[in-house]
C-alpha cells in the first residue's frame, strides 16, 4: 500500500469530470429504460418472480446437479432453476402462460427432461401458475424496500453525524442505485429476487464507504483549526487519508466476487455480477459523488451550526447599516 501511505490525489478538483460521467451513465440508463418500455414493454427485464409464470417441481430417482438440469433443459437458455431441499428435487421456473397452457408447459419440461436424462429417471410432482398480479406486488415491495432503506440511512447520518452529511449520504446511495438499474436495464439483465437481494447489499456497501470518508471528516473538522481550514482542502485530505482503507476493502470484496463470478457457475452469475458493478460504483460514489455533494451542500446551505447562523444575522444587520 506504499502508493497510498502519503496520498495527496485532487479527488476535489476531479468533481466536475466526475459528474460528466455520471451524467452520462444515468442518461444512458434512463434511456436504456425508456427503450426497454417501448421494447418489451417494461422498464427492466423482470423475470418470473415479478411477471409470474409456471413453476414446475421435478424429482429425480438419483442426485443430480443443477448444472446438469440446466443443460438438458437448453443450456445459457434455460429457465431459471433452484434446488428444492433435497438433492434430486429442482424446481424449474418457466415464462408466464395462462391456465390452459400449464399443462403444456410441464409436458415440454418433462420432455426436454426426458431426453436428457431418460424417461424413468424422474417425476414431475407439482406444477403451479403464478399470476402477474404477484409479480406486481412483489416489484412494489422491492421498491418500497429501497425507499425505506434510504430514508432509514438519512435519519442514521443525520443523528450519527449531521443532517448535512445525512443528505450527501442519500444522493451517493440514490446515484448508486440508479446507475445500477441502468446497467441492469442497458444490458438487459434478468431482474428476480437475488438481484434484488443484490442491489440491497450495495446500499449497504456504500453506506459503509461513505461513513468512513464522513467519520474522518468529522474528525478532521474538530480537531484544532479544523473549522478554519479549506472546506475543500480539508475534506480532499480525508478522503486520501482514507483510501488505504476503501482499497483495501473493495480489492479483497472484488477478488470473492470474482472467485464466484468464475467459479460460481450461471446459477449466481447475475447475482455475482450486480454486486461487482455495486462494489465499484459504491467506491466511486463515496469519493467523488458523497464528499462533493456534503461541500455544495455546505457552500449552498452552510453547516447548521448556531455560530454559523449567529454570524450570518451579524452580516446582514452590518448589510442593513
Amino acid at each position: 500500500m506504499w502508493l497510498f501511505r502519503e496520498a495527496k490525489y485532487p479527488f476535489i478538483d476531479m468533481r466536475r469530470k466526475a459528474y460528466a460521467v455520471s451524467g452520462v451513465l444515468l442518461v444512458l440508463g434512463v434511456g436504456a429504460m425508456i427503450v426497454n418500455a417501448f421494447t418489451i414493454g417494461n422498464w427492466q427485464n423482470y423475470g418470473v418472480d415479478f411477471t409470474g409464470g409456471s413453476l414446475v417441481q421435478v424429482r429425480f430417482n438419483q442426485p443430480t446437479t443443477d448444472n446438469e438440469l440446466r443443460e438438458a433443459l437448453g443450456g445459457d437458455d434455460a429457465p431459471p432453476i433452484t434446488r428444492f431441499g433435497a438433492d434430486n428435487e429442482f424446481v424449474v421456473r418457466a415464462p408466464l402462460a395462462d391456465s390452459a397452457g400449464i399443462d403444456q408447459i410441464a409436458a415440454e419440461v418433462g420432455a426436454m427432461v426426458a431426453a436428457g436424462y431418460g424417461d424413468g429417471a424422474f417425476e414431475i410432482v407439482r406444477q403451479e401458475l403464478v399470476g402477474p398480479k404477484i409479480g406486481a406486488e412483489l416489484q412494489q415491495k422491492a421498491a418500497l424496500a429501497v425507499l425505506f432503506s434510504l430514508a432509514l440511512t438519512l435519519i442514521y447520518i443525520a443523528i450519527r453525524f449531521e443532517f448535512r452529511f445525512g443528505v450527501a449520504s442519500v444522493i451517493a446511495t440514490a446515484h448508486d442505485v440508479l446507475v445500477t438499474l441502468g446497467f441492469l436495464a442497458l444490458f438487459r439483465v434478468e431482474i428476480s429476487l437475488p438481484t434484488v437481494a443484490a442491489i440491497l447489499t450495495i446500499l449497504g456497501y456504500s453506506l459503509n464507504d461513505t461513513i468512513v470518508v464522513f467519520d474522518r471528516i468529522r474528525e478532521n473538522l474538530n480537531a484544532r483549526g479544523g473549522r478554519r481550514e479549506n472546506p475543500y482542502k480539508m475534506v480532499n485530505r480525508s478522503i486520501n487519508e482514507t483510501l488505504p482503507r476503501t482499497v483495501l476493502t473493495s480489492g479483497t470484496t472484488l477478488a470473492v466476487l470474482l472467485s464466484l463470478l468464475i467459479l460460481g457457475g450461471a446459477v449466481i452469475r447475475d447475482f455475482t455480477m450486480v454486486l461487482i458493478l455495486g462494489v465499484l460504483i459504491g467506491t466511486y460514489s463515496s469519493i467523488f459523488i458523497a464528499s462533493p455533494a456534503l461541500l455544495e451542500i455546505q457552500k449552498r446551505y452552510g453547516t447548521g451550526d448556531a455560530k454559523e447562523k449567529q454570524k450570518k444575522q451579524r452580516a446582514r444587520a452590518a448589510a442593513a447599516v
